[in-house]
């Protein structure tokens, strides 16, 4: 096969599997699509075994980090923790819905930080439904604020977002300093999210609430919490020690778990369950897939575009590029895709094509898997989320956030370098 037909087959193989995922047609996981893709790219001669071999072995720790977040976000959910910060934020606001907005924008900011954006919008979503019921405020703008958040929030750790471990791994950057480079374009990008949201939910903030019932106190997990903050202080030691910091992961995962089937909480089936082996699976042979389209011709189209310095108008280049190839192709593949060709100009363009990736799918509802999982929790709460709504508003975030925090990732290059 040539290079071309080899990219004709690659490209419409990944637009098929990005669909099937999007639709689930009858909930089926979405790697019944990307593995026989994976599996046709590698027959048909449009990646060889040894280089798809060579894509998936290099994943591989990334998507045990994942399953390993997956599961500790899983159990804290089942300790009470997410159900202790929605009853701390509606007591803290008083039954004030824009005090409100802006502690579920806190809650979101810190769980997606680091429980990673399923966790925010999985996890948190529900009982942002729950808490806005108990104080009688409007959920939409409180609600929205979840999708938004699981996607603008998640620039701070590399466990924050699948996108974030990939870039981590191709930036050479230790743990600690990733967070320290990223901290400022995190802090703006959620900083213009909530100016934005005040104004274009002035209406249901307006419309009132009333405080909780001091009855329906939820108690606080304190081990949970112990556990978790030895697991993020885990991740630094481990970074600096060079240690894959997935093990820090799997001990705080492991000794939730440990205490959960002793109680008999979950059992091992659930754990199982929480780790999402499919979905992992799914990274994997999706990640080949992309392996066979970059390969046969997009790296030659994406290192044709992108510019190769770390000048603030490249870093914004390089960030409105990777947020119209993350709406067009998903976030997922559009860093898969970009990283093998970002990564030689450095730390710098790694990171703003993360931003670019991160921010840009707020545009639209294909932009990240986060945003699929949403739009099904709220039919589940019979809720919808309009697409001309859900549009204006990600175009009024979308540009400023890429905008502020892009020059807040250059500024922070030129002070610590």
């Amino acid at each position: 096969m040539n290079t071309i037909a080899a990219e004709i087959v690659s490209v419409g193989l990944l637009l098929g599997v990005l669909a099937f995922a999007v639709v689930r047609p009858r909930g089926l996981p979405e790697a019944v699509a990307a593995v026989p893709a994976a599996l046709l790219v590698i027959v048909l001669g449009a990646v060889s075994p040894a280089d798809a071999w060579e894509q998936t072995r290099t994943l591989l720790p990334v998507v045990v980090f994942l399953a390993a977040v997956l599961v500790l976000a899983q159990l804290c959910a089942e300790e009470g923790l997410f159900a202790a910060a929605g009853d701390l934020v509606a007591r803290v606001c008083g039954g004030r819905p824009r005090r409100l907005l802006g502690g579920v924008f806190a809650v979101a900011a810190v769980i997606t930080a680091v429980l990673s954006l399923d966790a925010t919008v999985v996890l948190l979503t529900p009982v942002v439904f729950a808490t806005a019921a108990r104080v009688g405020a409007r959920p939409r703008p409180h609600v929205y604020a979840c999708t938004h958040l699981a996607n603008s929030a998640s620039l701070l750790l590399p466990v924050s977002n699948l996108t974030n471990l990939l870039a981590f791994t191709a930036s050479g950057l230790s743990f600690t300093r990733f967070a320290v480079l990223m901290a400022l374009p995190w802090l703006a990008a959620i900083a213009v999210e909530y100016v934005v949201f005040r104004r274009f939910f002035a209406a249901d903030l307006a419309a009132g609430a009333h405080a909780p019932r001091t009855d329906e106190r939820q108690p606080l997990p304190v081990f949970t919490l112990v556990v978790l903050g030895l697991t993020l202080a885990g991740f630094v030691v481990t970074s600096f020690a060079g240690i894959e910091p997935l093990w820090a992961a799997v001990a705080g995962a492991a000794v939730l778990a440990a205490r959960a089937l002793r109680r008999r909480r979950t059992t091992v089936t659930g754990l199982v369950r929480a780790a999402s082996p499919l979905f992992c699976l799914f990274v994997l042979a999706l990640g080949v897939v992309v392996k066979a389209v970059v390969d046969n011709g997009l790296d030659s189209g994406i290192g044709w575009l992108l510019p190769d310095s770390s000048s603030l108008l490249s870093l914004l280049a390089i960030a409105a590029i990777a947020a119209v190839l993350a709406n067009a192709i998903n976030n997922l593949p559009a860093i898969l895709a970009l990283l093998p060709v970002v990564a030689p100009a450095g730390p710098g363009p790694v990171l703003a094509a993360l931003i670019g990736v991160n921010l840009g799918p707020n545009l639209t509802y294909v932009g990240s898997l986060a945003t699929l999982l949403w739009r099904r929790i709220l039919h589940e709460h019979d809720s919808e989320a309009e697409l001309g709504h859900f549009t204006r508003l990600g175009l009024l975030t979308v540009p400023a956030t890429l905008v502020v925090s892009t020059v807040a990732l250059w500024g922070t290059l030129r002070l610590i370098g």
